[in-house]
């Protein structure tokens, strides 16, 4: 069975939106580039070791795909996205051209069910605000990584909204990067 994992750069006021660039109208485009992760630090020497696919909302989906596959191999992040196998949710999407895609729609939360109890390691939703929100309402979510930025932005869309139910946390692992930025890894469902 796999777990399927949520990794989330935000400021401390809970903002994930315009993290690396323009993002419409949102007044503080590309605030993330200020806190670099060091390679140590970096989340897929930690995070995506066990990684044995990736989930993506539509938007995200689209702006990994413009990017990701024109990086080579020797970028471990470049190599991991672009061979592992990658999920969408999208009703719009029907043809992804980022292999290996598998296009995700009708009922989301079976379909991420089924993927769960498919194989061994990790699925790792990276950004995907809405597609995160969703999977953590219908309790899908085993463990969230949070990197959190040493800034509050008073404004844009933050991860966390409303959720039906409580949302227990057990704390693993924290630590501080060279920039202040916390990293928090949870399990999600303990008390």
């Amino acid at each position: 069975m796999r777990k399927l994992d949520l990794v989330e750069f935000l400021s401390l006021d809970g903002v994930m939106q315009g993290l690396a660039g323009p993002d419409g109208d949102f007044p503080h485009p590309g605030w993330g580039l200020n806190y670099p992760v060091a390679p140590e630090e970096d989340p897929d020497s930690r995070t995506f070791a066990g990684t044995t696919g990736y989930l993506f909302g539509r938007r995200t989906y689209e702006e990994m795909q413009a990017f990701w596959p024109h990086q080579p191999d020797d970028n471990p992040m470049a190599a991991s996205l672009n061979h592992t196998p990658k999920y969408v949710v999208s009703s719009t999407i029907t043809n992804a051209t980022w292999e290996p895609t598998t296009v995700i729609s009708g009922d989301v939360a079976r379909s991420v069910e089924a993927l769960k109890t498919d194989g061994e390691g990790a699925i790792v939703v990276l950004g995907s605000g809405q597609l995160a929100r969703f999977l953590l309402a219908a309790g899908l979510v085993d463990g969230l990584t949070l990197f959190i930025h040493p800034l509050l932005l008073g404004t844009g869309t933050r991860l966390f909204g409303d959720l039906p139910d409580l949302q227990p946390l057990h704390l693993e692992s924290s630590r501080t990067s060279e920039h202040g930025s916390l990293v928090l890894n949870y399990t999600v469902g303990h008390a």
